[in-house]
C-alpha cells in the first residue's frame, strides 16, 4: 500500500510506539525522514536512530525514543502542512510551541531546521510539524 505522506506515517508510528512503552520503532527510510530525526535528536526529544541499508537503495531508521521518568520526552507530536493543506510562514509569523518549550520543525531554502535556528538565519518556509 503506497502511503501519500511518509513523514505523518513517521510522527504517528512514533507517537504510536509511544503509547505502548516502546523501547524503539522503525520506519521506512527517506531525505527528508532523515533530517526531521536530525532536528529531534539534536533538540533532545529522542536518542538517536540508526540507519539499516537493504539492498537496491531501500533503507530503513531505527528510532531509540527517549522518556524520563517512566513518561515519553515527547508529549504532543502533530503535522502542520498535509499533502492536502500545505502551511507556509514567514519569519515573522513563525508560530511558538507552547510559549518556547517546544519546537516547530520548518523546511526551509537553508535545509530543515527548528523555529528557533530559523528565526536566527532569518528564514522562513514550509511548516512540517510541532513537538512539545
Amino acid at each position: 500500500m503506497a502511503v501519500t505522506d511518509p513523514l505523518g506515517d513517521m510522527l504517528t508510528r512514533i507517537r504510536n510506539a509511544q503509547m505502548r512503552r516502546k523501547s524503539k520503532v522503525s520506519t521506512p527510510g527517506s531525505r527528508l525522514r532523515g533530517h526531521v530525526l536530525d532536528v529531534l535528536k539534536d533538540e533532545g526529544f529522542i536518542r538517536g536512530y540508526s540507519t539499516t541499508e537493504f539492498g537496491n537503495g531501500r533503507t530503513e531508521f531505527e528510532i531509540e525514543l527517549k522518556y524520563f521518568e517512566g513518561q515519553p520526552v515527547i508529549r504532543t507530536i502533530e503535522r502542520v502542512s498535509k499533502p492536502g493543506r500545505r502551511v507556509y510562514a514567514a519569519v515573522d509569523a513563525m508560530p511558538r510551541v507552547a510559549n518556547g518549550l517546544g519546537i516547530t520543525i520548518v523546511s526551509t531554502p537553508r535545509g530543515v531546521m527548528a523555529d528557533h535556528a530559523a528565526r536566527e538565519a532569518n528564514v522562513g518556509g514550509e511548516v512540517l510539524c510541532k513537538v512539545f
